[in-house]
C-alpha cells in the first residue's frame, strides 16, 4: 500500500466534510441550534428564573442541575456547528475540525428530569437539545468516524444517512 493509497479516502473524507459544511442541512441544523440556543437562555433568564423561585428546596436544586446539563449540552452542539461553519467559510481545515477536542461529547443515556416538581418548560427545552444533540452526533459520527472505505463503497448510503437525520428533525 502506498502513500497515495492512504490519501485518497482522506480527500474523500475532507471532501465530504467541506459539502456538509455547504450543505442546506448544515444550513438549517445551524440554524435550528442557535435559535434553540437563543431561547433556551431566553427562558432561563426570565419564565425559567420566575418558576424557580417557586419550587420547593429539592425540585429548585434539580432544577439548576438540569439547567446546567441543557446549557452544557446546547454549547456543545453550538461549539460543533461553528466549527463546521469555520469550514465552510475557510477559517478552518476539515482536517483540523476532525481533531477530537472539536467533536460532539457522547450524551449520557439519562433523559429523565431528576424531579417530578420541574416545569413542563424545561422539560420541553430539555427534550429539544436531546434532539437536536442526538443528530448532530449523527452527523459527526458520519463525517469523521465511519472508515471512508464504507462511504466510497456505496455513496448512496451515505446520503441517505444525511436525508435520515434531515428528517429526523
Amino acid at each position: 500500500m502506498t502513500s497515495d493509497d492512504l490519501e485518497a479516502p482522506k480527500a474523500a473524507r475532507t471532501s465530504e466534510i467541506r459539502d456538509f459544511a455547504r450543505s442546506e442541512l448544515f444550513d438549517r441544523t445551524f440554524q435550528e441550534g442557535m435559535e434553540l440556543v437563543e431561547e433556551t437562555a431566553a427562558y432561563l433568564d426570565g419564565d425559567g428564573r420566575r418558576e424557580s423561585k417557586l419550587l420547593s428546596r429539592a425540585a429548585a436544586l434539580a432544577y439548576a442541575g438540569e439547567s446546567m446539563k441543557l446549557t452544557t449540552r446546547l454549547m456543545q452542539v453550538a461549539s460543533w456547528l461553528l466549527v463546521q461553519r469555520a469550514v465552510r467559510e475557510g477559517d478552518m481545515t476539515a482536517e483540523a475540525a476532525a481533531d477530537p477536542r472539536y467533536r460532539l461529547a457522547e450524551r449520557k443515556a439519562s433523559t429523565e428530569p431528576t424531579h417530578p416538581e420541574i416545569p413542563i418548560a424545561l422539560v420541553e427545552y430539555l427534550v429539544r437539545a436531546e434532539k437536536l444533540h442526538d443528530r448532530v452526533m449523527y452527523l459527526d459520527r458520519r463525517m469523521y468516524l465511519d472508515s471512508p472505505e464504507e462511504t466510497d463503497v456505496n455513496p448512496v448510503l451515505s446520503q441517505m444517512g444525511l436525508l435520515e437525520a434531515a428528517f429526523r428533525a
